[in-house]
């Protein structure tokens, strides 16, 4: 397990190259999903320099919050409410490049600028959770984003 990041400077992608790798490393082996999702929320933090990063677990027909590194957050979001909501409703990864843009968004802090919340999925291809990112920039989240953090949740095991 490593017990330190080297972060690295340069362009988002290169970041997140240098990133990757070493997340997977850090949950390699760890059976403990609720350690798992805590260090990967704390690495992606510091790593990439997030405002917010977190994890919804569904719970009880909702999403409940889960491990996450930032200001305080919303505990409960109910399915098809705010972008997390929604994002677990259609099953599909939401790119927000200004929440004061999204119909029904829920301000958990009034900080985040924009978002990106990509659904889990279990064995069975439920929903299982959602994995939420805020910027307080707008217009932070892209392509690249998804592609680099699908890679780090396809570490996972929700079963």
């Amino acid at each position: 397990m490593a017990e330190e990041l080297k972060i690295s400077s340069g362009t988002k992608e290169e970041k997140y190259k240098a990133l990757v790798p070493q997340v997977k490393a850090l949950v390699e082996g760890e059976t403990d999903l609720i350690a798992n999702l805590a260090n990967i929320c704390s690495a992606l933090k510091y790593g990439m320099d997030f405002f917010w990063v977190g994890f919804y677990l569904v719970k009880n027909n909702e999403l409940v919050l889960g491990p996450f590194q930032g200001p305080i957050a919303c505990t409960r979001i109910a399915k098809g409410k705010g972008v997390c909501g929604t994002s677990w409703q259609k099953s599909e990864t939401i790119i927000v490049p200004d929440v004061e843009q999204f119909p029904g968004h829920i301000a958990c802090s009034s900080l985040s600028k924009s978002e990106i919340v990509i659904p889990i999925y279990n064995s069975k291809k439920e929903v299982v959770a959602v994995f939420d990112v805020d910027s307080d920039q707008l217009n932070s989240f892209d392509t690249t984003d998804e592609k680099y953090l699908q890679q780090i949740l396809n570490s996972l095991q929700f079963d």
